[in-house]
């Protein structure tokens, strides 16, 4: 089953008025930042590394992601190279 375009996602997004959803096509990553940030770790943790086990590939994973996380810029440039804007939304009651 692909939860994208099953139709109960679909249904919980027609009745929340609050959320919007869009469908994006099924190779685009130019327009997901998260494919950016995986080229990051992938720039700053796993080149010229030859992993010895699935718990340092781990570590080192982590590692660099708490160092993205400390530099927004980093983050702020991925999300600048899809075109995509950030809009805030109204906070919803509780």
């Amino acid at each position: 089953m692909n939860v994208h375009l099953d139709a109960r996602p679909r249904a919980f997004i027609r009745t929340h008025d609050w959320l919007t959803s869009f469908q994006l096509p099924p190779c685009a990553p130019s327009l997901n930042s998260v494919e950016g940030i995986w080229s990051l770790l992938r720039r700053l943790g796993q080149c010229n590394t030859a992993f010895t086990d699935p718990d340092h590939l781990t570590r080192v994973l982590h590692r660099r992601l708490r160092e993205i996380q400390y530099r927004p810029n980093l983050i702020d440039g991925r999300l600048a190279a899809t075109g995509l804007t950030l809009k805030k939304s109204p906070q919803q009651p509780q």
